[in-house]
């Protein structure tokens, strides 16, 4: 199976072009990623461990879902039909913020990524891709931010930087989550 290309980016999220996957994170290029925030009505989010056979951030907890601007895609499209993928359910998704990190890892993978951060609201079970995630959990925001700055090692860094760097976003939504 071919590799799937995704989209690079400018410093202002133009797409200039698109990259197989793996190489653009050992290059570290410049590319959109989108990672998918969701909340229940008690106001817990949806967090999975990543599968342990990822060649990124194997076994790492991070948020419901994410990926990336895949090549002949609409982002509205690809955000849904990935969720759909890893978690096996659907919701409408609701665009929060935008922004921008890089960090080198010890495995040589670079991420240089504008990220789409988006929130949906679901109050079900999810059904997991295996292939995806090892395992899920609903978890308090406390707990989740308490955990982090406890066991940083164990997330992902994208959804540390989420949960840290623009936990207010995140509190506020989830706020109007729970009364939603």
């Amino acid at each position: 199976m071919a590799e799937p290309r995704i989209a690079l980016v400018d410093t202002n999220d133009n797409i200039i072009g698109y990259g197989e996957k793996q190489q653009v994170h050992f290059d570290g290029i410049l590319h959109r990623a989108f990672s998918i925030l969701i909340c229940n009505a008690k106001g817990e989010m949806l967090i999975h461990q990543r599968a342990h056979e990822k060649y990124h951030s194997p076994g790492l907890w991070t948020n419901a879902c994410c990926s990336h601007l895949t090549e002949s895609e609409q982002m509205e499209t690809v955000i849904n039909e990935r969720l759909i993928h890893e978690m096996g359910f659907s919701c409408p998704l609701k665009h929060l913020f935008t922004f921008h990190y890089r960090v080198e890892f010890d495995d040589g993978l670079i991420e240089n990524e504008i990220d789409w951060v988006y929130l949906g609201r679901f109050d079900g079970s999810p059904n997991p891709n295996p292939d995806e995630v090892a395992s899920w959990k609903w978890v308090s925001i406390d707990f989740l931010l308490a955990d982090i700055e406890n066991n940083p090692q164990s997330y992902t860094y994208w959804f540390r930087h989420i949960m840290l760097e623009y936990k207010h976003r995140v509190l506020e939504a989830f706020e109007k989550c729970r009364v939603a």
